[in-house]
């Protein structure tokens, strides 16, 4: 089965967030992943990760200001040097945190904008970024999210990552496939992911509706953990799910699915 990782953005928020790295190794996970480490002084999070014996599996760019609403500058023209400062700081934390791949959020597209240029400017801001992140020895990522929690984002699709992908042209830009997202936008899981292995470097979970742990909705995360041991999967994969009640209460579905942290 594939190696999971709690997203301390969304598990264990009954604590506060320093805490939640010592909950999700008394739970049995090997790695955990969250939207920004920023708020906190790289040390104290190498300290948890140490503390706890736990891998750092992901971590995002900086995305603006996500309390008011923002979620992602990547395809702002005016913000390119905010973009390009976000690359640096990401590159510090995640060599510091020994976290091998960082993802971008593309952001939301304001009203009557021009979307040509907008897509050009994430082009150019991939560019600039992925030869970076490798020579950081990392991983760029890049992820389609649905329009209905987040109306307007820009990026939806698999194949519009895929294009975007081929064309920026670098060896170090992936997809982060988010099966909850994907759901809602495109269905057809198991045969996207198995076509596109090779460009998928991370998986993300919940079920649909609600965004709640697996078996709580529609999607057979049991075939679909089965399958992604078939085709070869090899990478981590998050759980960003909202727990229904108290996220350990919750953790059944990773015996009862066939699943193991």
């Amino acid at each position: 089965m594939p190696s999971f990782a709690a997203n301390l953005t969304m598990l264990f928020n009954e604590v506060p967030f320093l805490d939640r790295f010592e909950k999700a190794a008394a739970a049995g996970f090997a790695g955990v992943e969250y939207l920004f480490p920023y708020d906190f002084a790289v040390e104290d999070l190498v300290a948890k990760l140490k503390a706890n014996g736990l891998k750092q599996v992901l971590h995002n760019l900086p995305a603006g200001n996500w309390g008011a609403g923002e979620r992602g500058i990547a395809i702002f023209p005016d913000r390119v040097e905010e973009f390009r400062a976000g690359v640096d700081k990401a590159i510090t934390y995640a060599t510091a945190l020994g976290c091998p791949q960082v993802n971008i959020l593309a952001g939301v597209v304001p009203a009557g904008a021009d979307k040509a240029e907008l897509h050009k400017t994430f082009v150019e801001n991939l560019k600039y970024a992925a030869p970076r992140i490798k020579d950081a020895g990392l991983k760029l990522l890049i992820e389609p999210i649905n329009v209905r929690d987040i109306p307007g984002f820009f990026l939806n699709y698999t194949k519009q990552a895929k294009d975007i992908i081929a064309e920026v042209g670098s060896d170090n830009l992936f997809i982060q496939y988010d099966i909850y997202h994907m759901q809602i936008m495109e269905g057809d899981l198991a045969r996207t992911i198995e076509a596109n292995l090779a460009q998928i470097a991370h998986i993300q979970l919940a079920d649909n509706p609600g965004r709640n742990e697996p078996g709580t909705g529609e999607i057979n995360y049991e075939f679909l953990f089965r399958h992604l041991d078939a085709i070869g999967y090899a990478g981590w994969v998050g759980c960003e799910y909202k727990p229904k009640g108290e996220t350990t209460a919750g953790l059944g579905w990773l015996k009862t699915l066939g699943a193991a942290a």
